[in-house]
């Protein structure tokens, strides 16, 4: 075992020598607070959108017991934003939301999760928004934490994935208590009532992924055994009709952690998505292994240095408790880093009180390395949800967490050296968005392969051009496989700009 660890040590070592982390300012931002009872211990998420058609992503933050926020951005070369929250998005209750477009007029919708009755709301211009009246979406009083969205075959409408926690109205709760996973499948221009997806284990994060590149997506979902206690396990249902839970006859393989999290990205290169895990203690890395013809990952984290199972500063030696999860390439370098966020549940003694956020920069050699501290977005709130985006259109990946008991935090990426692109899709309704489909993008830093997803995280949710880092290469080709299948044409695209990919 000695041997094994000073092998891992000398590898971080050495991937640490040729990984340079970026460096990340604090942007003062209106205050806000993730707060509440224990049904907002969880959640705490943020849907981050462009409501207003000036190309710089807003900020819809959940409140819990306090209000949920939208904050406009007022960004130009430095990162700003401003509360401007209309009645509509004046919640309480709220734990995350994403944002997709539903009825495929162009402006994005946002599906709110909440302690209570979700809700689905229309997208007007100017940040405007009105519930809708004619989807006949019905929901029930439910402890909401996960959402994800698909289009299935021949349909206008997308088929919608809601992740429930403890069930509240069980007596014999919470433990053992777990509610279903809703998924609401469209009836023509409706919706009727949901589908149970059982047994659910307390899920906290879902992800429709179509994992073997055949043109349907599936749906994984994290669980956290806190409260399944025994007999649970991470999910992947197979949206069949009915759906149907895979097994280890299809290749799955059982796994139970306490599931928070869920991260997606191809980065073996084999362009099928590899997915990042967080829990208590362990995070988990897990490769898509094509050899078993089967929904099989294998587990990677200690192979890559990507575990982040205590914390990296301070003297808190206990176990980490990971939340949010997401892969970006956050110095430009060609390479996608992991970044977490981090926090005790609330005061859990055996997991850690002081818990810093992770920064797992990506080397040349595939390797993980710790850099968090060193980039200054090490964060010592609880903090839950969060994302990377472009917030200053600059074509840096810039940063905002949600913390519970603690206000938000903005962090403005500082741009150092490395090319970049971002690629924006459409095609003609519905799914104007393109969800479903695969961007390739082709430069002598490498291939890129990147699955164009709604869903995953903690309760939060991304929704604009995708970004890729480009490295020193002054070239780059894109090509997209949309959704139904059909393979676009390679293109040239120049470096450190946005480029428009109309079906």
């Amino acid at each position: 075992m000695r041997t094994k660890i000073a092998i891992l040590l000398a590898v971080a070592s050495a991937a640490a020598a040729d990984t340079v982390p970026p460096r990340f300012q604090k942007v003062e931002t209106p205050g806000h607070v993730y707060d509440g009872g224990w049904e907002h211990f969880v959640g705490g998420g943020v849907a981050v959108f462009d409501c207003n058609n000036d190309d710089r992503p807003e900020l819809f933050v959940a409140g819990g017991s306090n209000p949920a926020q939208l904050f406009i951005n007022t960004s130009d070369a430095k990162v700003s934003f401003r509360s401007e929250t209309p009645d509509q998005l004046s919640l309480f209750h709220v734990t995350g939301a994403y944002p997709v477009d539903i009825d495929g007029d162009g402006l994005l919708d946002l599906a709110v999760l909440r302690v209570g009755k979700d809700l689905l709301l229309r997208g007007k211009p100017n940040c405007a928004f009105e519930p809708f009246a004619e989807l006949n979406f019905q929901s029930q009083d439910h402890w909401t934490t996960g959402f994800s969205v698909t289009w299935e075959s021949e349909q206008t409408l997308p088929t919608l994935a809601f992740g429930t926690y403890v069930d509240r109205s069980n007596p014999d709760g919470p433990f053992e208590a777990c509610g279903p996973t809703l998924l609401y499948r469209p009836e023509g221009s409706e919706y009727g009532s949901p589908v149970h997806l059982e047994p659910g284990h307390c899920s906290l994060s879902i992800l429709f992924s179509d994992w073997a590149r055949t043109g349907r997506a599936d749906l994984r979902v994290s669980n956290d055994r806190h409260y399944y206690v025994s007999g649970g396990q991470e999910q992947l249902w197979a949206m069949e009709d009915p759906p149907r839970l895979y097994s280890e006859v299809d290749g799955w393989l059982p796994y139970s952690i306490w599931g928070m999290g869920i991260a997606s990205r191809d980065l073996t290169g084999d362009g099928f998505p590899d997915v990042y895990l967080t829990s208590m203690g362990d995070q988990k890395f897990q490769v898509f292994d094509p050899a078993t013809d089967g929904p099989t990952w294998r587990d990677a984290t200690y192979d890559r240095g990507t575990t982040a199972h205590r914390p990296h500063v301070g003297k808190d030696g206990r176990p980490s408790t990971g939340w949010h999860a997401q892969f970006g390439d956050v110095n430009n370098d060609g390479l996608d880093d992991i970044f977490v966020a981090k926090g005790n549940v609330e005061q859990m003694p055996d997991a850690a009180q002081t818990d810093p956020n992770n920064l797992l920069m990506q080397a040349a050699d595939g390797q993980f390395v710790e850099t968090a501290s060193q980039a200054g977005v090490a964060s010592m709130a609880k903090s839950r949800g969060g994302a990377l985006a472009d917030f200053n259109g600059d074509g840096w990946l810039d940063l905002v967490v949600v913390n519970r008991g603690a206000d938000l935090e903005v962090f403005q990426n500082e741009p150092t050296s490395g090319n970049w692109l971002m690629v924006d899709l459409s095609q003609n309704h519905p799914n104007q968005a393109a969800v479903g489909s695969f961007i390739e993008v082709k430069s002598p830093a490498g291939m890129q392969t990147r699955e164009v997803t709604i869903g995953g995280g903690h309760a939060s949710g991304i929704s604009g051009p995708h970004h890729f880092g480009l490295g020193d290469s002054e070239t780059a080709e894109v090509r997209v496989i949309w959704p139904d299948g059909e393979h676009g044409d390679w293109q040239p695209a120049d470096p450190n700009r946005v480029i428009h990919l109309q079906r």
